[in-house]
């Protein structure tokens, strides 16, 4: 058994995710690993993908290992499968799978976008194994690694594998229409795009929003900007917040993007993602850690592509949009009608900046910070900054710290344990329930 491990860690050998494979390795003498550092010789295999194409000719299993970046893959792991499929190349004798490890923030939307990607690629798709960065140092971690790839063997043998899904009608997509824009406006709405190897559908659907929109608007094109290359998960970061990379794109980031009033996203759809680029984009804004620092900044989306068939993409895009306490304005799509999606989302997105609107987060927004709140208070050592802006934000929100309430809950508890106490409050318990509820009602009497 040939097992070909695509290491899309920037960091190659040094990655965390890698040892879980190097433990397999060991505990598996008969099968025979082979690892394409695709993660970190990118550039070069942009230059040549002959040392890629020959190692997966050679492989029966294809294992993507890398950490989840952002919702996703890291850009380097992106540009790496954007460069396979310009290949062509038949894949479908061949079986994948993956292995990530990370804090579980959105791993379930990283291994979608995988999975998304073997199909299209023809591979025939195992369900992997998301852990812990820490697993590996637990006795039950090694053993649902052990697990993990003894389902994988087993599955090959076998000849299962995930089902492909069923492909849906393509909607049929209508050109936009730009209207005369009006003159000088107020404002600054910033809208980040990649226009390279654009047809002009993504270009006319900005040029119809910034025409219809009230405030003034500007563009940054992302293949304009120089830089040296993607997110290196070196941590430089953790304690000042400056990347380590001499490209500027921190400052960029902090003086140029996130001083606007609210940001757009311009994208045509590209395997199931932003695309590569963005990636590289969203990825390096690591350098504010896990800080939501544009918290209260509405955002939108134009989308050039079948928005309506990437389930995975959809929650991404508002995953990201709670997590960071932004409210989403719409996502404005050329499948159907696109003038009157980017009207409509120019007009929520306008509403949004004049009454300051922030609705609360949902479970996507309130789960994904709780994830982050116990990894900074663990990790507060090393990400100083994260943490000086968790304590002022008070983001700090353990359950434990509200004593009042778990007091009031163990009497509840008290009075609900004794039959007879039951019995006489009766419904008398509901309303004691209401009190706090009615009396905030009351008072606007």
């Amino acid at each position: 058994m040939n097992i070909l491990v695509i290491n899309g860690s920037p960091k190659g050998e040094n990655s965390v995710t890698l040892q879980t494979i190097r433990y397999l390795e060991k505990r598996y003498p008969h099968v025979r690993f082979e690892v394409l550092n695709a993660g970190a010789r990118i550039k070069g295999l942009e230059k040549d993908m002959k040392p890629a194409l020959d190692a997966i000719e050679r492989s029966r299993v294809i294992i993507f290992s890398y950490p989840v970046y952002t919702f996703i893959a890291p850009s380097q792991l992106h540009r790496f499968i954007e460069l396979l499929k310009e290949h062509n190349i038949d894949l479908s004798d061949k079986y994948a799978t993956q292995l990530t490890t990370s804090k579980h923030f959105y791993d379930v939307t990283a291994h979608r976008y995988i999975e998304d990607n073997c199909h299209d690629l023809g591979l025939r798709y195992i369900r992997g194994l998301s852990a812990d960065m820490d697993d590996l140092l637990s006795e039950k971690g090694r053993r649902e690694a052990k697990d993990f790839l003894d389902y994988v063997l087993w599955c090959v043998k076998n000849g299962c594998c995930e089902a492909a899904p069923a492909p849906l009608p393509a909607p049929a997509h209508k050109p936009v229409t730009v209207p005369q824009s009006a003159g000088s406006k107020p404002g600054d709405v910033v809208i980040i795009t990649d226009l390279s190897g654009e047809s002009g559908q993504l270009e006319s659907m900005i040029e119809r929003f910034r025409a219809v929109f009230p405030l003034s608007t500007r563009v940054v094109d992302l293949s304009k900007y120089p830089f040296r290359g993607g997110c290196l998960g070196c941590f430089n970061c953790a304690v000042s917040g400056k990347c380590i990379y001499t490209d500027g794109f921190d400052d960029f980031l902090r003086n140029d993007i996130q001083t606007a009033q609210s940001i757009v996203y311009a994208f045509s759809i590209k395997d199931h993602s932003m695309g590569a680029l963005f990636k590289m984009y969203d990825d390096r804004q690591f350098c504010n850690g896990h800080r939501t620092v544009t918290m209260g900044m509405p955002m939108g989306y134009l989308v050039s592509g079948d928005y309506s068939r990437e389930f995975n993409l959809q929650m991404i895009i508002e995953g990201r949009a709670q997590v960071g306490g932004n409210f989403l304005a719409g996502v404005a799509t050329d499948e159907y009608d696109p003038d009157r999606e980017i009207d409509r989302m120019a007009a929520q997105l306008a509403y949004a900046l004049e009454h300051k609107y922030t609705p609360p987060q949902n479970f996507y927004g309130v789960g994904g910070m709780k994830i982050f709140r116990d990894l900074i208070w663990l990790m507060q050592g090393m990400m100083k900054a994260d943490h000086k802006f968790y304590k002022e934000h008070g983001q700090y929100d353990f359950p434990q710290k509200n004593r009042g309430r778990m007091m009031a809950m163990y009497l509840v508890g008290g009075l609900m344990s004794s039959k007879k106490l039951k019995s006489k409050a009766g419904s008398k318990m509901t309303e004691g329930m209401l009190m706090p509820y009615k009396k905030v009602i009351n008072k606007m009497d």
